[in-house]
């Protein structure tokens, strides 16, 4: 029987789906999205310029914010890395401390719910 934590609803597996999209239709290293509290999801990939640098998760929480966003229901991000990169993390914990990020592998595998 699966864990109960990495298990998805609808929802959930919605925004997984968008951040696996986006990352496989850029290249980037990762692929991230958010769904707000309206229910508007916005998703994103990893920015890696010789001037800025920003992980998927913080593109996206910063995508949701410039549009309104009053807070956050959930994230998702696709990566290689065996672990969430923190700063994305705070990002989404500034507006929603108890909203779940799933992790999950390029093959969209869920790894991890924090």
């Amino acid at each position: 029987m699966p864990d109960a934590d990495l298990v998805l609803d609808a929802e959930d597996q919605k925004i997984l789906t968008l951040a696996r999209s986006t990352r496989a239709r850029t290249g980037a290293a990762e692929g991230a999205a958010v769904r707000d509290t309206d229910g508007r999801t916005y998703a994103a990939a990893t920015v890696a310029l010789p001037s800025l640098g920003l992980s998927a998760l913080q593109v996206a929480v910063a995508m949701a914010v410039s549009s309104g966003a009053p807070g956050l229901e959930a994230a998702a991000v696709v990566t290689g890395a065996d672990g969430l990169e923190p700063d994305g993390v705070a990002a989404v914990r500034d507006l929603a401390p108890g909203a779940p990020i799933f992790r999950a592998g390029p093959d969209g595998t869920l790894a991890e719910r924090a």
